[in-house]
């Protein structure tokens, strides 16, 4: 390479190409000279009305460069006043790239890309001149045309600077310049002087500034000419870039802002040095001083030296119990700039307090710096005794930092090696080893492990070298321009540092007295250089000199300094080994004749030792090892070869033996290493061996198998221990004399990506590159278990309690081992991408992973097994960057935050479901920001669980509620690069944050003037650091394993040395604690304040809505339109005040999103009370209502009749739950029965139905007049009241009057033979007969029994004769008037001895003189009314009978074993009253069963006409069955499901709808009649969901149901039969549906599975595992082209999951393509109800398939309208409550909602305007619109109500 030493101190561009010939430069467009008259020369005028097209461009063509290598370019030039200019330097970088710098006062921002930079210029204006006032205080506006009074600038551009900090690139030398116009130029040049040109060179002279300092004057010929008395600054601008001046909000280049209290070199003229306080660095230099030390005792520079900064700082070591300062520097490196000027000056000042907070460097004096030129090279070498010199704060206050300083102190590092693992020495006395651990130094001492360090070198450390006494330690690192540093090896001082143009230097070796130092490397050309320095006075402070140096094209290996004479030197490596000598200043060389040998590939060599310095040359022998097994005897003085032996492999002789290795023929051991003693010779071979050998190496004495290749060997200097290294990492000495071996130190050969620490057994794991996961002891450092796994560990978690700890690979494979007993407990595979994540929770419980694929598993980690709870997908943010560390958990284990879905978004969830509960958007915090701002790092307070800590790409930290999602607190410029890990301290008063190869210590509270210090010694990015678990140490991971010691003070004495205590908490612009976060702000000094501060301002809202923010009043509120809109509350009325006015139209609020504001969200917890309630009596006939969870909305208030949107057009089913709950009359030819809480009577005549609507709660029972005109029926209260009695019209439908006495479920009713009366029995919980006037409905009287009544019934002959059964026996019971006054007689009867311990359950009267009773064991008694006693029994049924009937002689009994039976009892009028109770066959009685018939399940209520020849029986089933006893046949009236509807679907031609319940029936019904057509029923199985083919031919129309088992199942109409069954789930089908088109079943499990299923063959073509963890709650399927959203398809689908997440996919399926569309995400706080949150629903918009409306557990309750096509929700509908379910009608734009508070809302989707419907009596679970839109299915539970849609 040409040397650069013409282009010192400056390059004059402009006469190094002679611009004016323009034969090297181009000129383009109008450029002309003309003579400046300011300046008083000629310059260049470029004008054009483009700038584009008027330049000068130098060189002249593209494929030249100028070649300039100097650092600042400088630009002489005045832009044309209201005009435009632009200037581009196209600059070459060392990776070989060309990037363009621009810079124009046309750019309005700045813009990067990866080869273009584009900087705004802000023109200056002449001083006083109106612009620069304005200027001065304008923020916007400010890029634009030259102003009219624009001055010559000076401009200076920092290339490796820019280059550096912008695009991370290193600067090799400006190829070409291009100036545009319009501007006027005067010249430009080159230099790596940092250059005032308002100093002249006089004042420059006087400040004892010169070149050799980096700094000066500017040359007379580029400088401006200034009048005498003048100053320069007033008639010119002098532009730097970097700017130290005010910034705009986006980089532009701009002349300095003027500081007041800045000093500057040029207004300065005073020489006198020592009156100065500060130290002047500029910018640029203080960006290339990296390292900073404290120094306890500095010495001061002689007065008349100048001093020089060198490129790197002098740092010394620091032991263990020593100070770590030379770790360590304040925060006020980054917060606070040198307030003096860019210049140079480099003043003494006196010794200062070493707790000022300062910046110390290291200078030399000049004396130390020498010049030596050889060939085309230059090379500068330093040496000196480091003094330092103080950079003080600008503040002369005392500033309040972070104490203790330092707070960390380095205590062990584990690891060996980085760039090399063959240096090792041992110190003279044999007590220490010294090795390299990447770029520090390590001494150990190896009986304590103790470890000393010596710190300085910025890189790898590559060679190392003792002198013969171990006093002096010289050190090389690694990198292009190799840097050589010696020490003092006792004191740990650094005595000189230089560079070397030299990389890859890979061997020093020092003489023995240390006055010599060789070094090898290879120059810029790849060759071998040998430089040999004389280091005879680095001792004294002296000079480093280079006395030869030597380029060779031999390959060297190792080189050797030869103990006996410091100018002899002996290398080897490929083909050769050479002795060397160095005389007159050259160094020479001779190789040895190898002759046949000359081909070997050698590796070492080494003299042998124990002989005087003084001894004879001819004496010494040289030995050299080869990688072929050879050693070789060389004499030094002859230069021959006299021995030549090798090593071979084990003869193996016998099976289990192995001999002794002899040298002989064969392949050969390669030796990596020898060392020689005076006994004996030791080599270390790639076998793995350390052997020991005589020096005849007649045999092996002693050899140590290693666990790899050995690469390393050295003899201490008393022979006694052997030192062996290994290329693995492994580094321990034998003990010649004991024989044994003593590991010192093992480690990761490659990177350490991340660790975990066990605090109870002071365990440390790690997880590295090279594919090994580790367990050491964190006190000893010794290496306890090591972990080999063919796939790449990535991330490692203890169990907080438990020897357990779990490890993720990079193949996504999660495997948990026991410590203990070296077990594999459990092995997972859920993951796809590399694990990023791993995470226990601080109970134990639970274990958490994520991968790279967005992935996140629960595992129960309170089982061995650690069985896999959930998976989630696509939640976390795709991609590695965020590992180890991507999950968080809480200390109170309640709450996981990660990164994601997007990078944007933070995720809070709940640590033991994975359910979501916010979402924080980090990106829209810096609105002016011209990139996002993304998440990096997420990190729980401990002691605070309301805080996570986020790390973002803008270099911040946000303190964000984990409640709310508000910003706490910031903190900005957290490290110089991207913030890698973080962590806070179990306490939370401090925290910890690593960034690139840099770790910083926070106060937590940032309440201080310097919050953090920084700590450096890695060399590569740190990967993970975390206090460990007992707070008195840090561990920082990356290049190798630190162990730090924390030196926080404790909680007191830190509160003590906090004085005088700060009053604020958080200043304004840090923001305040939002209200309600803690009773008492806690303060950084550990008191508790007495009363809240007041904020200053709110806090800036962060959105916690994954799409926008809506007003927090309009959502989940009631709302009138009006002008102004305005929100009404739901509330309950007080129990006195009654129901509050209604509007006569009510509006839900709709929000379209356009202009949003923030919400607030809040979460309120309800206790509820439980009552001990008595215990149910053992019996099926005592109503016990169905249990509920759900209670009705009070404020809910159903529509005026004749305004309804919909009508109850039929009701599907039967409740079987009821008891006595259907009537009939025969005369009238209706039949009334309950279905939920509607009594629905149909006339059998017409099947049409009259529905009455009244109760909210479940009908219990239900009672006719004897003339048919009157109903009543009884069901509970609401939210707890008494019972309600309506009372009904049965003509007309109306309700006549509602009574209300019972306080539990009414369970009988009964009126009396003239219906005068009827009678009411409450429930167990309240056991009271009441009677009422069926004229007025008024309470005649009641009687309170003495234990539960089941059954009551009037006499049909005596009107006043009544009787009841329950728990107790029978009451007799008579009603006496007195005139206005009823009274009800009661006499109860026990039960008879002979039927045991039963409930008596049913009665009927037989005639009008007995009774006949039943029994919960099947027995039937007859009683005689008028002696009140039993006259005897018979056992009637094998169960309990629950229905009891008579007319004339013949009595029906209904049981729970099925059996309807007919008996013929007319022997029963012959029974006479004995003594006891005889049994009908005992006495001869004989009671005859006529007729029996087996129904579908337990009767529960019957009526028969008057001859018993036919009637109707309702059975438990939900059937009602038609029983002719004539013809013995039985006739389905009413149908329905037993257990719980799932699922209710239309065909496409509504000629047909399904359904499928719990029971496992599916059922398809006809349309309108509503009969059943066809049950299909699948035993022991529940079917979840049902759909129909897409198909309207009746031959093809198919039905396919998803059962529990996993399996479908398609049923054809047509046949009545199944026609396949397939089973591609494992877990219960959740949904299933056909493809839009048919050609495909889409179904999903429980799991989160959807698979796409073949209905021809039944094969699953596709899987899709997107939403697996988390059950699907819908599938829907539409006819669209998807080519409008960019995706290739004919018809779209969606699937939406219980957590919160929608997939929308494009699909063609007979092209088999399926592609994801969209994927939505919808937040939601954590969910703290009994139960299970409300299910996440999603339909497509039936008129607009690109909408997708979205409701479910959330912020907010609403409904969603997501846009397809722009990607974000367009319009949200309020609601008052948790929707669970909703569909969607083509007509009208009505939505219908269920709600679990038991409403049906209908809702215009266009203006928000609802009604409420009220007929259902539990939470509705499903919905449907017809495919018309023209009818509406609703159930909840086993209801099915049809309605008939008319509109809104």
């Amino acid at each position: 390479m040409a040397s650069k030493g013409w282009q010192h101190p400056y390059v004059n561009i402009f006469k190094h190409v002679r611009v004016e010939e323009w034969k090297r430069s181009a000129k383009e467009g109008d450029v002309a000279t003309y003579t400046e008259k300011r300046l008083k020369c000629s310059v260049f005028r470029i004008k054009g009305p483009v700038p584009a097209s008027s330049y000068i461009l130098v060189p002249k063509n593209s494929n030249q460069s100028l070649g300039l290598t100097g650092r600042y370019f400088y630009l002489l030039f005045r832009p044309t006043p209201d005009k435009y200019f632009v200037v581009h330097l196209d600059v070459c970088v060392e990776e070989g790239q060309v990037v363009r710098i621009s810079f124009s006062n046309m750019f309005k921002e700045f813009k990067s890309t990866a080869t273009w930079l584009q900087f705004p210029f802000l023109c200056g204006a002449a001083k006083d001149s109106v612009y620069e006032s304005t200027a001065k205080s304008a923020r916007h506006g400010l890029v634009g045309p030259a102003p009219t009074s624009v001055r010559w600038t000076c401009l200076m551009l920092d290339l490796q600077y820019t280059l550096s900090v912008y695009l991370n690139r290193c600067y090799s030398q400006l190829k070409s310049i291009k100036l545009c116009a319009n501007m006027a130029v005067k010249n430009m040049f080159t230099s790596d002087l940092l250059l005032d040109p308002g100093l002249s060179f006089s004042e420059a002279k006087m400040m004892g500034l010169a070149s050799s300092q980096g700094t000066g004057a500017m040359p007379r010929e580029m400088s401006y000419p200034v009048p005498k008395g003048g100053s320069w600054h007033d008639l010119y601008d002098y532009i730097r870039f970097p700017s130290e001046g005010t910034k705009l909000p986006f980089d532009s280049i701009q002349k300095d802002s003027p500081r007041p209290e800045a000093s500057c070199i040029s207004n300065r003229r005073s020489p006198v040095r020592e009156e100065s306080r500060c130290v002047n660095l500029s910018k640029p230099v203080q960006d290339r001083v990296s390292l900073i030390q404290h120094i306890t005792a500095p010495k001061l520079p002689l007065r008349n030296q100048t001093p020089m900064v060198t490129d790197i700082p002098e740092l010394g070591l620091v032991s263990t119990p020593q100070n770590d300062e030379w770790l360590h520097r304040d925060d006020d490196w980054y917060q606070q700039e040198s307030t003096c000027s860019s210049s140079q000056q480099f003043p003494s000042r006196p010794p200062w307090d070493a707790d000022d907070g300062g910046v110390h460097v290291h200078i030399h004096p000049e004396d130390g710096f020498s010049k030596h030129g050889e060939g085309s090279e230059e090379e500068f070498v330093c040496t000196s005794v480091p003094h330092p010199v103080h950079l003080a704060a600008s503040k002369e206050t005392r500033q309040q930092k972070l104490l203790p300083d330092p707070i960390l102190r380095l205590n062990r590092i584990i690891g060996y090696g980085g760039a090399t693992t063959k240096c090792a020495m041992w110190t003279k006395s044999g007590d220490a080893v010294v090795y390299p651990c990447h770029a520090i130094i390590v001494s150990m001492n190896i009986s304590s492990n103790q470890q000393r360090f010596f710190i300085g070198h910025t890189d790898k450390i590559s060679a190392l070298a003792f002198n013969g006494n171990t006093t002096l330690l010289a050190s090389a690192q690694t990198g292009n321009h190799s840097i050589v540093r010696v020490w003092n090896y006792h004191k740990g001082t650094c005595l000189a540092m230089f560079r070397i143009h030299a990389h890859s230097l890979s061997s020093l070796s020092f003489s023995y007295g240390g006055s010599i130092l060789c070094g090898v490397g290879k120059d810029s050309h790849s060759k071998t250089m040998v430089v040999v320095w004389n280091t005879v006075n680095v001792n004294k402070g002296g000079e480093v000199t280079i006395l030869a140096k030597a380029h060779t094209e031999v390959d060297i290996r190792t080189m050797k300094v030869a103990f006996f004479d410091d100018t002899r030197m002996v290398s080897c490596g490929r083909d050769n080994i050479r002795l060397w000598r160095v005389r007159n200043g050259t160094l020479r060389s001779c190789p040895v004749n190898l002759g046949e040998y000359h081909s070997l590939d050698f590796t070492d060599v080494a003299f042998e030792e124990g002989h005087s310095s003084k001894q004879h040359l001819d004496e010494r022998t040289l030995f050299a090892s080869s990688r072929s097994g050879y050693i070789f005897e060389i004499d030094y003085s002859t230069v021959v070869i006299r021995n030549v032996r090798r090593l071979l492999p084990a003869q193996q002789q016998h099976a289990n033996r192995r001999e002794k290795l002899t040298f002989g023929t064969g392949p050969g051991i390669a030796i990596n290493s020898i060392s020689v003693s005076s006994s004996f010779c030791a080599t270390g071979s790639e076998d793995g061996f350390l052997r020991l050998w005589p020096l005849d190496f007649s045999t092996v004495f002693l050899e140590a198998e290693h666990e790899g290749p050995v690469s390393l060997v050295s003899v201490s200097s008393d022979s006694l221990q052997v030192l062996a290294a290994t290329s693995t990492g492994n580094l321990g000495f034998l003990d010649v004399s004991s024989r044994g071996y003593n590991t010192l130190m093992r480690s990761h050969t490659d990177t350490v990506l991340g660790f975990s620490v066990d605090g109870i057994r002071r365990h440390l794991t790690t997880a590295s590159s090279d594919g090994t996961v580790r367990i050491w002891n964190i006190d000893s450092l010794h290496q306890l278990y090591d972990f080999v796994s063919e796939d790449n560990p990535c991330s490692v978690a203890f169990h907080p309690s438990e020897q357990v700890f779990s490890c993720g690979f990079s193949s996504g494979i999660i495997r948990v081992f026991d410590i203990s007993t070296a077990k594999l407990l459990a092995e997972h595979k859920q993951h796809r991408g590399e694990v990023v994540g791993l995470a226990f929770s601080p109970n134990g419980e639970f274990m958490y992973s994520a991968d790279s694929q967005g992935s996140l598993a629960l595992y129960n980690a309170s089982e061995e097994e650690h069985n896999v709870i959930r998976v989630v997908c696509n939640v976390l943010a795709r991609g590695t960057d965020r590992a180890p560390d991507a999950l968080t958990v809480s200390s109170d284990s309640r709450c996981l935050a990660f990164i994601g879905p997007s990078e944007y978004i933070v995720t809070i969830a709940d640590s033991q479901s994975l359910d979501e509960l916010l979402h924080v958007d980090v990106s829209i915090l810096d609105v002016q920001s011209p990139r996002l701002d993304s998440a990096l790092k997420v990190c729980f307070s401990p002691a605070s669980t309301e805080h996570l800590l986020v790390a973002t790409s803008a270099n911040k930290i946000l303190w964000v509620s984990t409640k709310t999602g508000r910003l706490l607190r910031e903190v900005s410029k957290v490290h110089k690069h991207q913030c890698s890990s973080l962590a806070v301290s179990e306490d939370s008063r401090f925290l910890l944050t690593a960034g690139h190869n840099a770790v910083k210590v926070w106060d937590y509270h940032m309440q201080l003037d310097i919050n953090s210090q920084m700590f450096i010694g890695h060399s590569r990015p740190i990967r993970q650091v975390s206090f460990t678990p007992d707070q008195l140490g840090v561990v920082s991971v990356g290049d190798a394993i630190f162990l730090w010691d924390f030196l926080a003070y404790p909680v007191d004495s830190f509160t003590e040395s906090r004085s005088p205590l700060r009053v604020s908490f958080i200043s304004a612009p840090k923001s305040v604690q939002p209200d309600g976060e803690a009773s008492h702000v806690q303060l950084s000094n550990g008191i508790p304040r007495q009363t809240a501060p007041l904020p200053s301002s709110p806090p800036p809202p962060l959105d916690i809505s994954s799409l926008g923010q809506v007003d927090q009043e309009a959502l989940g509120s009631l709302s009138i339109c009006d002008d102004t809109p305005s929100i009404a509350n739901a509330s309950v009325p007080d129990p006195g005040s009654g129901p509050e006015p209604r509007p006569a139209v009510s509006f839900l609020k709709v929000t379209e999103l356009g202009n949003t504001s923030p919400l607030n969200t809040s979460l309120m917890d309800s206790v509820g009370l439980k009552e001990k309630k008595p215990v149910r009596p053992d019996c099926y006939r005592h109503f016990i209502p169905r249990f509920k969870s759900s209670s009705l909305d009070e404020a809910a208030v159903a529509a005026k009749p004749g305004e309804e949107g919909i009508k109850l057009k039929a009701v599907i089913g039967y409740n079987g739950n009821g008891r006595s709950n259907m009537v009939w009359s025969p005369d009238q030819g209706l039949i009334a029965y309950s279905c939920g809480s509607v009594v629905v009577v149909e006339y059998l005549h017409s099947g049409s139905q009259r529905h009455l609507q009244g109760h909210s709660e479940e009908i219990s029972c239900l009672a006719i007049t004897n003339d048919a005109q009157t109903v009543a029926s009884a069901a509970g209260g609401s939210n707890g009241s008494r019972s309600l009695i309506c009372i009904w019209d049965v003509q007309n439908g109306t309700c006549r009057n509602t009574i209300s006495y019972h306080k539990g479920a009414v369970q009988s009713l009964a009126f009396s033979r003239d219906d005068r009366f009827f009678i009411s029995a409450g429930d167990f919980s309240d056991p009271e007969v009441a009677l009422w006037s069926s004229k007025t409905f008024q309470l005649l009287c009641s009687v309170s029994m003495s234990g539960p009544i089941h059954d009551a019934a009037f006499s049909p002959s005596a009107a006043s004769q009544l009787a009841c059964v329950g728990s107790h026996g029978v009451y007799f019971c008579i009603i006496h008037t007195h005139g206005l006054d009823v009274d009800l007689k009661v006499q109860k009867v026990k039960t008879p001895v002979e039927v045991g311990d039963i409930e008596m359950t049913a009665l009927c009267y037989h005639m009008d003189s007995f009774l006949f009773t039943a029994t919960n064991r099947g027995h039937v008694c007859v009683w005689d009314v008028n002696g009140q006693r039993c006259l005897m029994t018979w056992e009637a049924d094998e169960g309990e009978i629950g229905v009891l009937l008579c007319r004339g002689n013949r009595l029906l009994t209904g049981s729970n074993t099925r059996w309807l039976r007919l008996w013929e009892v007319e022997a029963v009028l012959g029974v006479k009253p004995q003594g006891k109770v005889c049994n009908g066959e005992d006495s001869g009685t004989m009671v005859v069963l006529e007729q029996e018939i087996m129904l579908d399940g337990t009767t529960v209520s019957a009526a028969f006409d008057h001859m018993m020849d036919m009637g109707i029986v309702g059975t438990t089933a939900g059937t009602l069955w038609y029983i002719n006893w004539s013809d013995n046949s039985s006739i389905r009236l009413v149908s329905g499901h037993k257990t719980k509807v799932n699922d209710v679907v239309f065909s496409s031609d509504e000629r047909h709808f399904a359904t499928c319940s719990e029971d496992g029936s599916v059922r398809v019904w006809s349309a309108p009649s509503n009969e059943l057509v066809v049950q299909f029923q699948v035993l022991n199985q529940a079917c979840g969901c049902v759909c129909f083919s897409p198909s309207s031919s009746k031959e093809s129309a198919c039905v396919a149901a998803g059962y529990s088992d996993g399996t479908l199942r398609i049923f054809r109409l047509s046949s009545s039969e199944m026609e396949m069954k397939l089973h591609p789930h494992q877990v219960a089908v959740t949904a299933i549906q056909y493809s839009a088109n048919g050609h495909v079943i889409l179904s999903a499990g429980k799991n989160g599975l959807v698979a796409v299923s073949s209905p021809v063959n039944g094969a699953t073509v596709r899987a899709i595992r997107d939403h697996k963890g988390a059950p699907i709650t819908t599938i829907q399927c539409v006819n669209e082209q998807c080519k409008n959203f960019g995706l290739e398809g004919n018809e779209m689908w969606l699937a939406a999951s219980a957590d919160r997440r929608v997939s929308v996919w494009a699909a063609d399926w007979l092209k088999d393509k399926c592609d994801l569309l969209d994927w939505l995400t919808f937040p939601a706080p954590a969910y703290f109800g009994d139960d299970s949150p409300p299910p996440s629903l999603a339909a497509f918009c039936p008129t607009d398939s690109s909408l997708v409306v979205y409701t479910g557990y959330g912020v907010e309750k609403e409904l969603s309208f997501y846009s397809l096509t722009k990607k974000q929700i367009i319009k949200k509908i309020a609601l008052p409550s948790w929707a669970t379910c909703f569909s969607l009608s083509c007509k009208n734009e009505l939505i219908a909602v269920g709600s679990k508070e038991r409403v049906l809302k209908l809702i215009k989707s266009s203006s928000g305007r609802f009604q409420d419907f009220l007929q259902h009596s539990d939470s509705l679970q499903t919905c449907h619109f017809s495919p018309s839109g023209t009818l509406l299915f609703t159930v909840a539970y086993n209801e099915i109500l049809l309605w008939e849609v008319q509109g809104l």
